[in-house]
């Protein structure tokens, strides 16, 4: 009797009957699929979530690698355009009046609408608003004339070598029976930079109104 028939003579019924070494065949296949059941569900199902951790962590430090590496092959290009922003800002920064320029360019403004042919109503310089590096100058003024002269107002503005900025203009008429007779009023903004004394001056200023407004037990 070959093997094969000894399989199909064994009866699943009574296994005490089998020859000795299909028993001992049947003892050894239960205990070790008994072994990989006993691993997974003690080793594998327990290990599994620190597992994905690690997984998990693998993914977000090859993320930061990339990153990282892509910032250090176009660390030049970074550089570059740094340099750009810092001379783009160089070359603003001049265009703003220092303070014993601001007289000046107010003279420049008024005369702008007077070289326009504008009768100058009112040219109220207001007090400055410091900002970070920089304070705003604002003068209010009213003018009349015709809207061709305000638009030479205008360009004529845009033309000066400083930065000004004309804000809340508004337009009426100046005589109702002048079809052309008008009057404008609007807001000019000068600018000019402040030194090194006046932004440490300022920063200071904030320092002590920050531990002034300090809650207590702050």
């Amino acid at each position: 009797m070959n093997l094969l028939e000894e399989l199909r003579s064994l009866d699943p019924r009574d296994p005490g009957r089998w020859p000795f070494a299909f028993r001992a065949g049947a003892v050894l296949a239960a205990f070790v699929v008994a072994s990989v059941g006993l691993t997974y569900y003690f080793v594998w199902s327990e290990q599994r979530p620190e597992l994905q951790q690690h997984q998990a962590e693998e993914q977000t430090l090859r993320q930061e690698f990339k990153t990282k590496h892509a910032k250090a092959v176009n660390l030049e290009v970074y550089k570059q355009q740094l340099k750009d922003i810092e001379r783009s800002f160089g070359a603003l920064l001049r265009q703003l009046p220092g303070k014993t320029e601001v007289p000046s360019l107010l003279i420049d403004i008024s005369q702008t609408g007077l070289a326009a042919g504008l009768q100058e109503k009112l040219f109220q310089p207001e007090a400055e608003v410091k900002k970070d590096f920089y304070a705003e100058k604002p003068i209010k003024i009213r003018l009349s004339g015709s809207y061709h002269q305000f638009g030479e107002f205008v360009s004529g503005i845009a033309a000066l070598p400083r930065i000004v900025t004309l804000d809340d203009i508004s337009i009426k008429p100046d005589n109702k029976d002048a079809y052309d007779a008008l009057s404008m009023e609007l807001t000019a903004k000068t600018y000019r930079y402040l030194d090194e004394d006046e932004i440490a001056a300022g920063e200071a200023e904030k320092k002590k109104d920050a531990v002034v407004h300090r809650p207590p037990g702050g």
